[in-house]
């Protein structure tokens, strides 16, 4: 086991809690809160999950992928320069843009929550996971 085999575990860890938190919430745990608890009780249930989950994801899942992601880009040694070349670079700048897209859209998916009604907090939450999964579909375009 190489010091890069664990940079890589770290990243691959943070992706699947990353992305697999926001598919649990969303296929998982959003579904059986509408059909088992009175309206009140499921905002609270889902805003209270919500919010761990943003927590664990502002202060440890984004910053491990974000610090692995670099170690990895540098490792593999895709130059700034090199991330415009048709190839491994180009398929890897589509998943960092992605990556931040996702990053960004769970952001404002968390301050319209905190602010606005289910039915507008939905479509972004939506985006972000939507997002998230074209980030994986990329990942596994990069090592295939």
């Amino acid at each position: 086991m190489t010091f890069w085999t664990i940079v890589r575990f770290l990243h691959l860890i943070a992706a699947i809690l990353w992305v697999g938190g926001q598919l649990t919430l969303s296929l998982i745990i959003r579904p059986v809160a509408d059909r088992m608890v009175d309206s009140e009780t499921k905002r609270d249930l889902v805003t209270a999950i919500g919010s761990r989950y943003g927590r664990i994801a502002s202060l440890a899942l984004i910053p491990i992928l974000l610090a692995t992601g670099l170690a990895l880009t540098y490792h593999h040694g895709v130059e700034f320069g090199g991330l415009r070349l048709p190839s491994y670079a180009a398929t890897l700048t589509a998943k960092i843009i992605l990556a931040f897209v996702s990053f960004g859209l769970a952001m404002a998916h968390g301050m319209v929550a905190m602010r606005s009604s289910s039915a507008a907090v939905r479509p972004v939450g939506v985006s972000s996971t939507t997002v998230a999964v074209l980030v994986v579909l990329a990942a596994a375009m990069l090592v295939g």
